[in-house]
């Protein structure tokens, strides 16, 4: 149904003093052409990327925030926004301003037909001169601008099409792109963006029946994680999955996180060329980590946890690719 997780995102105060944070304390990379700041859309963004080439990693991390100013481009945000806010929590350490995913133009459109003929909840963003294309949020419409859960089941999901990205030709290639001449413990992609959700089947019962959208193979029951997961994939081998959770005791990491802070984004995993090596790395930065040495997360081999403390409570992980 949908080609591409644009970015894994969080809504930070300083979302330019994250970017340096996950510079230094991660190894991503920055560009300072992936900073994005408009006057009349007051926000500020960067797309950072854990592998330079769009095509071996189509997701991108994205540290954002929006700014208490005018907003002649989109005068309701600021109203969703909030009601996003109230939605997740004011004090949830890691808040989404949209889990972003993009399909190409037809199927956009047909989506949009799709969600008239229900009579579905959506809002379009007015097309402006800095952004000259759709953008379409479940759940709102423009005389309520605040955001409900019906549609997509607490997923927060904003839909664009992918032609506005410009990505590169090979992005779309068979076999997907592989990196070249990797080093021990260089970063590969982002692998997957995981979501704490209250029910899981109520929550794909929503986008199956709303949006389509279906699990990209069995639901997992993952007895030590404490969880079970729906995996929802992409046509984009590259991208990373939506990681749909939900706790089944509470006493995981998964289960107290939810019962402190309740549902919403969760973990950003990233795939790495050995992970011996990035933990040496992370030792070097001065980042503080855990090694789990079997993972039922990631087939039961090793994975590396960096202490939220690092960022500010964004909750990253390494895994073998």
């Amino acid at each position: 149904m949908f080609e591409l997780l644009m970015s894994a995102d969080m809504m930070v105060p300083d979302p330019d003093a994250m970017t340096e944070k996950l510079v230094d304390k991660l190894g991503i990379y920055k560009h300072e052409r992936w900073r994005q700041a408009f006057d009349n859309h007051p926000y500020i963004a960067h797309f950072l990327r854990v592998h330079k080439s769009l095509a071996v990693s189509p997701t991108r991390v994205e540290p954002q925030w929006h700014l208490d100013k005018p907003n002649p481009g989109d005068p309701l945000f600021h109203d969703f926004l909030e009601s996003l806010k109230e939605f997740q929590g004011h004090h949830r350490p890691m808040i989404t301003h949209s889990i972003v995913l993009a399909t190409h133009g037809d199927k956009f459109n047909a989506l949009v037909e799709k969600l008239m003929r229900r009579r579905l909840p959506f809002r379009m963003a007015q097309r402006t001169d800095e952004m000259p294309f759709d953008r379409l949020w479940l759940g709102v419409t423009p005389e309520r601008p605040y955001y409900e859960p019906s549609v997509d089941g607490g997923l927060c999901i904003e839909i664009m099409p992918m032609e506005p990205l410009q990505m590169p030709p090979e992005t779309f290639a068979e076999p997907p792109v592989q990196p070249r001449d990797l080093k021990p413990g260089d970063m590969v992609r982002v692998t997957a963006r995981g979501y704490l959700v209250r029910d899981l089947d109520d929550t794909l019962r929503r986008c199956s029946a709303n949006l389509d959208w279906e699990p990209s193979g069995p639901i997992q029951t993952l007895h030590d994680e404490g969880y079970r997961r729906a995996r929802m994939g992409f046509t984009l081998a590259n991208s990373a999955t939506l990681d749909i959770i939900e706790a089944t005791r509470w006493d995981g990491e998964a289960g107290l996180y939810l019962n402190s802070w309740g549902p919403g984004p969760y973990y950003i995993r990233i795939g790495v060329n050995g992970l011996e090596a990035k933990a040496e790395d992370l030792r070097a930065r001065g980042t503080a980590f855990k090694w789990i040495e079997s993972s039922e997360a990631v087939g039961g081999k090793p994975l590396i946890r960096i202490d939220p403390k690092e960022l500010d409570g964004q909750l990253f992980e390494f895994e073998e690719c």
